[in-house]
């Protein structure tokens, strides 16, 4: 009797094991083999509609110079990105990219604003995404420590006066959400994300219930997951770092948005403790508001430079 209960111990812990080693290859793992080709769109009606817009901007970034720079992480990760000088002495935008993205893809647009008006732009590849090192992506909670190197990199190279500007979209806009809480410098003066979601538990259980996923069951699986194969607790987020944040926010987000639901970006700006603006596309999915309402988006963009310039 005591051997059968025994194994049945082992079995069950087996099958513990078992499921949340799968349930973070399936969230967390990012492949050595990854796709770095910024004309691969996700699926969905609302990226066929942007494709022919995605793809000249892609084209136009493309052919701009850049100077490939890097950093070492916290914890020893070698993590790249892209530097384009636009004006000497102007304020530099750090751009973040999304899950599982491509940066050149991602900031496509992103990065055509900001060349009108005249900022530099350092745009950076994620750990786990692009040339930087890493299998693990953490939704935001490794990738916002990572920017404060990404930061402090740019303070010590462009000098103690600098003005740097997050942004981000997605994942990305998440991450620099997610780093307002943290010790930034004065350098930091603005906050730009695009379709944040409010927390990784948050995005993680909206997409496993969109997948059929009983949420109740599998939520305990990705967060061991998380801990034992990634090394990491999936916790906090952009809702409850922006109660702490003292620098200006603008958050963009498409009322159509299917994978991250505007009320989303509703709850981190209702959070916010800072100097806030919402702005909502109507009809635009994810992260392409600026595709489906060009004049509005730059409009907005620019009266908040202003503002926090």
């Amino acid at each position: 009797m005591l051997w059968w209960i025994l194994g049945g111990g082992i079995f069950l812990l087996a099958l513990i094991v078992g499921f949340s080693f799968y349930a973070f290859r399936v969230a967390f793992y990012s492949s050595p083999k990854r796709n770095n080709n910024p004309h691969d769109f996700p699926d969905g009606e609302s990226f066929k509609r942007a494709e022919e817009v995605m793809h000249s901007l892609i084209d136009e970034l493309s052919a701009y110079a850049y100077e490939e720079v890097s950093v070492t992480s916290f914890d020893g990760l070698k993590l790249y990105a892209r530097y384009y000088h636009v004006c000497d002495g102007a304020p530099l935008q750090i751009q973040v990219h999304g899950y599982r993205g491509v940066a050149t893809r991602d900031f496509c647009g992103g990065a055509k604003l900001a060349r009108e008006v005249g900022h530099n732009i350092l745009l950076i590849d994620h750990r786990a995404h692009g040339k930087s090192e890493g299998k693990v992506i953490t939704f935001g909670i490794n990738e916002s420590r990572d920017l404060l190197t990404w930061i402090d990199y740019a303070v010590r190279r462009f000098g103690s006066e600098q003005k740097i500007i997050l942004t981000g979209v997605s994942m990305g806009g998440a991450t620099v959400l997610h780093a307002s809480s943290l010790p930034l410098p004065k350098n930091v003066v603005g906050i730009i994300a695009d379709c944040p979601y409010s927390s990784p538990e948050a995005i993680i259980k909206k997409v496993c219930g969109g997948m059929g996923f009983p949420v109740s069951i599998t939520m305990p699986f990705v967060k061991l997951g998380a801990r034992l194969f990634g090394g990491f607790k999936l916790q906090g987020g952009a809702v409850n770092s922006v109660k702490e944040c003292s620098v200006p926010i603008l958050i963009c987000h498409g009322e159509a948005d299917d994978f991250v639901p505007v009320q989303m970006a509703r709850e981190i700006f209702e959070a916010c403790a800072s100097e806030k603006y919402l702005f909502t596309v109507p009809n635009a999915g994810h992260g392409i508001s600026f595709i489906e309402d060009p004049d509005g988006y730059k409009a907005q963009l620019n009266n908040f430079l202003k503002r926090i310039l």
